[in-house]
């Protein structure tokens, strides 16, 4: 069953509007042009992306429509776990939809990641949609850690913009 009703980790709110997809919005005080930045430059995404025990190994982007990306990730304790897709949308500095699949599956199929930045007076909210291709998929990622790894990741993001010099908005 979908629930509209919001379940908050810290400063992320996790919603399940469809039986297909779950959505995570944080606001940041930034101005979007540098959330997107650290959305799409490699080395920005290495110093916020995964939880606190984790750290990117690999970044790659090839930001463009049908350019793909790549990420390794390695836990404390775990082994490497690797992920990738191709973009399907790239609207700078609002939008951006592209494919995830991990290297040794753990939810079955591909899931569409899509981030859309909005801002308003200098803060800017981020409001990732991920959809699944099941419900079972989409429940499944639910009973895992996911929730909190998402809210220290974005944690770690809000202290990289904390520390990053501001641009004009776009």
């Amino acid at each position: 069953m979908s629930t509209t009703t919001p379940q908050n980790t810290g400063n992320l709110t996790v919603t399940t509007p469809s039986d297909r997809e779950i959505v995570m919005t944080r606001a940041f005080d930034a101005p979007r042009i540098l959330v997107f930045d650290a959305w799409t430059r490699p080395e920005l995404i290495k110093q916020w992306m995964g939880p606190l025990v984790w750290s990117l190994t690999t970044a790659e982007i090839d930001l463009k429509v049908g350019g793909a990306y790549r990420f390794v990730g390695r836990g404390a304790n775990g082994p490497d776990m690797g992920w990738g897709g191709v973009y399907r949308e790239v609207v700078a500095p609002e939008r951006l939809v592209a494919s995830e699949r991990f290297d040794q599956p753990w939810y079955p199929g591909e899931a569409q990641v899509s981030p859309e930045l909005t801002e308003q007076g200098g803060k800017t909210t981020l409001k990732a949609t991920v959809r699944y291709e099941s419900r079972e998929a989409r429940d499944g990622v639910l009973k895992t850690g996911m929730t909190r790894g998402i809210s220290e990741s974005y944690d770690r993001l809000a202290e990289l913009l904390a520390s990053t010099p501001a641009r004009k908005s776009a």
